[in-house]
C-alpha cells in the first residue's frame, strides 16, 4: 500500500473510520493478495482483472466495482441499503446489523472470477 492510499486513510472522518477499516480488514482477509493502490482518487484493491474500489462519501463508506448481477442477493437481502449500478452505501448504523460473513460473501462477488 503506498503513500497516497495511506492518506486517505489517515484522513477519513473519524465517524467513518470504523466501518473504512472493517471493510479494508475484511477485504484482506478474502483476498490478502490484493494490491492496494489510489485509482479515481479512493482505494482500490486489485485482484487478477479484477478490481474493487472503497470510498468515504459524506454519509458513509461506498463500494465500487461489479455488475449489479454479482451483488443480487446480498442487495436483495438489504433492501434499506442504498444501491445503484456496481455500487453499494453503506452507513454505519445499516453496516453494524450486517454480518462479516455476508461482507466477505459480497466482497468474493466482487474480486473472484
Amino acid at each position: 500500500m503506498g503513500d497516497a492510499v495511506q492518506d486517505y486513510i489517515e484522513a477519513i472522518d473519524p465517524a467513518y473510520r470504523p466501518l473504512f477499516d472493517r471493510l479494508h480488514h475484511l477485504i484482506l482477509d478474502v483476498h490478502p493478495d490484493a494490491i492496494v493502490v489510489l485509482s479515481y482518487k479512493i482505494p482500490t484493491y486489485k485482484v487478477g482483472r479484477r478490481r474493487l474500489h472503497l470510498g468515504v462519501w459524506r454519509h458513509g463508506v461506498s463500494l465500487y466495482g461489479w455488475g449489479q448481477d454479482r451483488a443480487a442477493d446480498f442487495t436483495a437481502r438489504h433492501p434499506q441499503l442504498q444501491t445503484s449500478k456496481g455500487t453499494i452505501q453503506l452507513r454505519p448504523d445499516n453496516a453494524a446489523g450486517i454480518p462479516d460473513d455476508e461482507l466477505r460473501d459480497l466482497i468474493r462477488a466482487a474480486l473472484d472470477d
